[in-house]
């Protein structure tokens, strides 16, 4: 039998446990749900592109820890290029989150304007700075060119990635000391480097190489013998898209501790390179003369039936977008003309000069009698868009193949 003392703490300890409960089950719901909303802004699968096999792995830190900002990206540009993007939002919480998913969108918004990495790097600095004095952030923007085997490449304070070439050699990047986003002092520089045929790059967070019982020197250390031990296994030459799905499998368990030890999260990307092959490529000289549209329709005509692909409702459609992309050249910009197709995830045709003008779409008026270039080319491709070069800008289409 208790008495009434007994009774009133019993009372009092039931109702202290029930407040501690439901503050348990308030926290793991709060918990679940900021890791389902930073699981969301990450790539929920990556593209299948011809010009890179790639693989990822995000693991987040232990049970109970606040949610972090590493994210990773794979984006298609124009001329077959492809942006690879990793970054790590210093701290932890939702706003650290949120942040990771702002850059993110960001970074692809900027992608589309296809401006170099350092520029980028620079205009996110730009939004960083903006969130406050107390946000902070490491990016790496990294572009693969598969028509020249380049790599370009800027960070802002991030670790540097690995290249495996297909003899097996392990290199880390040389990098630019860069300070983090929100703190940096553009202008930001672009590195470019050649990669050799079917290279593999690596690109992490800290989180993957750095711990509390382990520094940076020594997780790069451990990063290359693994790697060392996977290509002893599997030549980078040989390695599919399982194999690098596999090899991620392999280094965040090698390199991480247990999931409910793991104070910090981590991203991995790998990549590896497929350059386009020299027939798939084919330019040349036009003169700066109205005679260039003929001229170029008839090399299209030529190369797409060289390409066995001499499809009639392809030929006359490239026909006509590249007689309207060099037409546009003569009347409105200046040489020299250059006019480039690309066979690769599909039918690209280029046209560039030495004028930085942007053409843009305007509208017309009934009674106006130009304008309608660009609407019609926009009207008879899949993608387009200008890329500004060292020498000037490029005019692109992208078309897709006909369906045999």
């Amino acid at each position: 039998m208790l008495d009434d003392d007994e009774r009133t703490l019993l009372t009092a300890l039931s109702g202290l446990i029930a407040q501690a409960l439901e503050r348990a089950e308030l926290y793991d719901e709060a918990t679940t749900r900021a890791r389902t909303l930073q699981r969301s802004l990450l790539p929920q699968a990556l593209p299948e592109l011809p010009e890179v096999t790639t693989a990822a792995r995000y693991q987040p830190a232990k049970q109970g820890a606040d949610v972090g900002g590493d994210w990773y990206d794979v984006i298609p540009l124009s001329a077959a290029r492809v942006a690879l993007v990793i970054g790590d939002v210093m701290g932890h919480g939702m706003a650290e989150a949120a942040t990771m998913g702002g850059l993110r969108t960001a970074v692809r918004t900027l992608s589309e304007l296809e401006l170099p990495p350092d520029e980028i790097l620079g205009h996110l600095n730009d939004i960083v700075g903006e969130l406050g004095t107390d946000a902070f952030a490491t990016c790496l923007y990294a572009v693969y060119d598969p028509v020249t085997r380049c790599l370009s490449y800027a960070s802002a304070g991030h670790p540097p990635p690995v290249v495996i070439d297909p003899e097996g050699t392990i290199t880390f990047l040389s990098m630019s000391p860069d300070p983090p986003l929100g703190v940096a002092a553009p202008p930001f520089e672009t590195i470019e480097t050649e990669l050799p045929a079917d290279s593999m790059i690596a690109l992490y967070t800290d989180g993957l190489i750095e711990s509390k019982d382990r520094d940076v020197s020594t997780g790069m250390s451990r990063l290359t013998e693994i790697l060392s031990q996977f290509v002893n296994a599997m030549p980078p030459l040989h390695a599919d898209a399982s194999d690098l799905d596999a090899l991620c499998a392999t280094l965040t368990s090698a390199l991480l501790p247990d999931h409910g030890t793991l104070v910090d999260d981590a991203a991995l990307l790998l990549a590896r390179t497929h350059p386009l092959d020299a027939e798939d490529v084919a330019e040349w000289p036009l003169p700066e003369d109205p005679v260039a549209a003929g001229q170029a329709r008839d090399l299209v005509r030529a190369q797409l039936t060289a390409w066995d692909m001499a499809d009639e409702n392809l030929v006359m459609t490239t026909e006509l977008l590249v007689s309207e992309l060099v037409g546009n050249v003569v009347r409105h910009a200046c040489g020299p003309i250059r006019l480039r197709m690309l066979r690769s995830r599909a039918l690209v045709c280029e046209v560039s000069d030495a004028s930085l003008t942007t053409p843009h779409i305007r509208h017309t008026s009934a009674t106006d009698e130009g304008g309608r270039g660009l609407q019609l080319v926009s009207a008879l491709c899949q993608r387009w868009g200008t890329r500004h070069t060292r020498t000037g800008k490029s005019i692109w289409t992208e078309q897709p193949f006909p369906l045999r």
